[in-house]
């Protein structure tokens, strides 16, 4: 079975396989941004009137086929509400990719900026339970 964890925000998803060695890099898909709100700092919610709006189809759909490869599917996502781009990509899924959405697992909320590669890909192991066994005495794993 192949299980991918996604941590997805409206600029950029990273997406691993929770099988992945620790030290490689995730699957990057970046939100294309032809108006150029992203490069602005005034601009809040990625644009001028500071409201959220759907992003292009484009970018979510990207995504989706990114991960219709999987067996299930792990979210990471940020904020509450609109401000939370996984819930976007859930109900984006649910309308125009069944088939991904029935492979999703669960979103969860949490500080996806703070997190490094290596975290994301150890949480994912915990929440799916194929973490590598400790065989150190201060929690370091088998290397």
């Amino acid at each position: 079975m192949s299980f991918l964890v996604a941590a997805i925000d409206f600029h950029e998803t990273r997406v691993w396989a929770i099988d992945a060695d620790a030290k490689g890099r995730p699957e990057k898909i970046v939100a294309g941004d032809p108006q150029g709100y992203f490069r602005h700092l005034h601009a809040k919610a990625g644009n001028p009137d500071g409201t959220y709006r759907d992003d292009n189809d484009e970018y979510w759909k990207s995504i989706a086929e990114s991960l219709g490869k999987s067996d299930g599917i792990l979210l990471l996502g940020h904020g509450n509400g609109k401000a939370n781009a996984s819930h976007h990509f859930v109900a984006y899924a649910e309308k125009h990719f069944s088939d991904v959405a029935a492979k999703l697992i669960a979103d969860v909320r949490c500080d996806i900026d703070d997190l490094t590669d290596r975290q994301v890909l150890r949480l994912a192991q915990q929440y799916f339970g194929t973490e590598p066994d400790r065989d150190f005495g201060d929690s370091r794993r088998g290397e």
